[in-house]
């Protein structure tokens, strides 16, 4: 039988390397990323039967990553791998497209099964979390939180970065934009968020599962 084909990402080489361990004896790892920007690249370029994200990653979160590469290709499968167990993240994973969620923590024990369960075409939600919550985030799919609400695909990138602690100008030479731009972006972000600073914009970043905390 055909190994499926798996598109892999997290930011720790240590990470990476123990859950390849866990999945090369029945999938196919066929790429790794260590940034959310590489995933949503190898992604759409190998169209693989399954992608496993972590949500925290730097330069473009697991989130947005999903929400790209939802948006280019649709049919795509999203299991997210994290370490955080509450519930906000995964309310925005499963907002961003993802058909999973599993712990790190639990990874040895729930990730074949999560896999072969997501690739059937079924949902997966970490034991860990209340038996009942799957039913509960069947109707999360479509939302949108605060921090996405009337929010463009480079508003959201611009969020990131500013969240992550990166300046104007290393913003700008990621993004490939001009600092005036960033700029524009900062303030629009401000206001239609409603926050006065660059540290209110990444802790509603990260209370909403956008980036570490």
């Amino acid at each position: 039988m055909k190994r499926p084909r798996i598109v892999l990402a997290d930011d720790h080489s240590l990470i990476l390397a123990g859950i390849r361990s866990l999945l090369e004896p029945f999938c196919e790892v066929v790429r790794e990323a260590g940034d959310g920007r590489s995933l949503v690249a190898a992604s759409l370029e190998l169209k693989p039967d399954l992608v496993i994200l972590d949500v925290t990653m730097p330069l473009l979160n697991g989130i947005d990553a999903a929400r790209q590469i939802k948006k280019e290709w649709p049919d795509a499968k999203l299991l997210f791998l994290s370490m955080h167990a509450s519930p906000a993240y995964l309310r925005e994973a499963f907002r961003a497209g993802g058909v999973g969620y599993v712990l790190k923590s639990s990874a040895a024990e729930e990730l074949r099964v999560a896999v072969q369960r997501v690739l059937r075409g079924e949902k997966y939600v970490t034991a860990s979390f209340d038996a009942d919550l799957l039913e509960t985030i069947e109707g999360y799919a479509g939302k949108t939180s605060r921090a996405e609400a009337g929010l463009t695909d480079r508003q959201r990138e611009v969020l990131q970065l500013i969240a992550e602690g990166r300046s104007n100008k290393e913003v700008a030479a990621i993004l490939k934009i001009s600092v005036k731009t960033v700029e524009f972006h900062r303030e629009r972000l401000m206001r239609k968020l409603g926050v006065r600073s660059a540290a209110e914009l990444g802790r509603l970043a990260a209370s909403q599962g956008l980036v570490g905390q």
